[in-house]
């Protein structure tokens, strides 16, 4: 069911004027965005016709844009995502730690997004696998799944990493699966001052290196003398690492996973109102408790937009990744190993019976099945006319 408002809606009312007072400023990336939203699930993109074979009623379904920034589209992909994932989850206990920059290092991402966002990937990963490999500690080799998100409840620009790590890891040798104590995954402070260490030395190198730009404000950043100022109280100051407790099972693991993975800045479902005073949203107030911390926000169009285009990330960049006994080259391997120490199990009978067929769509008017009688491409409308109402499915 469409909700009442849409960050597309938003931005059809007030996105062409805003494109024209800030022309020149906005990226190729935030325009596509901007495009791709506004267009996702019309006519523009295309679409097919459905006919009920039992009472002959007409339904449209629009092709949807396949942004990872759109609200709309995050759903599928998430599936699509946690389907291929979910025969890949171990059967232990698995923890959540999130790894957060200060704000003086945000300052200095916003105008450095693949840069840094990068480094953030980089120091994070270290940290996990350097601290869970040393025999203080755990002492054995991990794997883990990061994901950034770059907002706060508010749309602020935040930049954080959600880390989903199993609680323990195959020995030095792989003949041992070691685990972590219960309820207890690594010490927080020493992630944190490590986290700390590495991200710092990338940053000064990638600085020394000319791959850092700086505008504004912070233009006096480029000088070597400036930046090293800037980051020396950094190093003093405690940064934050947050372990949550264990989740419970690796149910509650894809659950959460479905939340987080394919989020985007804001969801339609937190949109309240659009009008004269401007777009209403639920957010967060995390230092508020209880019922308090649900609060309401208003913001005139143009900040709403502008703040949800600098979450845009920059083209190409990877924002789930794997580390570890996850990484790609060796992901199945590793994974199998792990199982056969964790609990062996004999293979499934030849007999085995298969995965049930998706179910075909069911008219909305009399629940008979719907048949496929048109294909319009974009932007042309189809030949048929539904006589009820449009249905703006995906039909990706």
């Amino acid at each position: 069911m469409r909700p009442a408002l849409e960050v597309a809606d938003i931005f059809r009312a007030h996105g062409p004027a805003w494109r024209r007072a800030q022309a020149g400023h906005l990226s190729l990336g935030q325009l596509k965005v901007m495009s791709a939203i506004e267009a996702c699930r019309t006519a523009e993109l295309g679409g097919h016709v459905d006919r009920c074979e039992d009472c002959g009623q007409l339904q449209i379904a629009y092709n949807s844009c396949r942004n990872r920034h759109c609200p709309k589209c995050q759903g599928a992909a998430a599936q699509r995502w946690l389907e291929a994932r979910e025969a890949e989850l171990l059967p232990l206990a698995y923890y959540h730690v999130v790894f957060t920059v200060p704000a003086a290092i945000g300052d200095i991402a916003f105008q450095n997004k693949a840069a840094v966002y990068d480094i953030l990937f980089k120091a994070t990963s270290e940290t996990l696998l350097t601290i869970a490999a040393d025999p203080k500690h755990l002492g054995a080799r991990i794997g883990f799944t990061a994901v950034l998100h770059t907002w706060g409840s508010a749309l602020t620009h935040h930049p954080h990493l959600h880390c989903i790590v199993p609680g323990g890891g195959l020995s030095p040798d792989g003949e041992r699966w070691v685990s972590c104590r219960p309820r207890f995954f690594l010490p927080v402070r020493v992630l944190s001052r490590l986290f700390r260490r590495r991200f710092l030395e990338r940053l000064a190198a990638a600085h020394a290196e000319g791959r850092l730009a700086f505008f504004g404000e912070l233009a006096g950043l480029a000088d070597r003398a400036a930046f090293a100022a800037r980051l020396a109280p950094l190093r003093r100051a405690e940064w934050v690492v947050y372990a949550k407790r264990p989740f419970a099972g690796p149910e509650a693991v894809l659950a959460y996973l479905a939340r987080y993975t394919h989020r985007v800045a804001i969801s339609n479902s937190r949109l309240v109102s659009l009008d004269a005073r401007g777009v209403t949203f639920r957010w967060k107030d995390y230092r508020a408790d209880g019922p308090a911390r649900q609060k309401l926000m208003t913001l005139a169009p143009e900040e709403f937009i502008r703040r949800f285009l600098i979450h845009v990330l920059p083209a190409g960049f990877h924002r789930i990744r794997h580390y570890g006994l996850f990484a790609n080259p060796a992901r199945a391997a590793n994974l199998a190993k792990a199982r056969t120490l964790l609990a062996p199990s004999p293979p499934p009978p030849d007999d085995a019976p298969e995965a049930p067929a998706k179910p075909p769509i069911a008219c909305p008017c009399c629940g008979g099945r719907l048949r496929l009688v048109e294909i319009f491409t974009r932007g042309t409308a189809p030949r048929s006319a539904p006589a009820g109402p449009v249905i703006g499915i995906d039909s990706s």
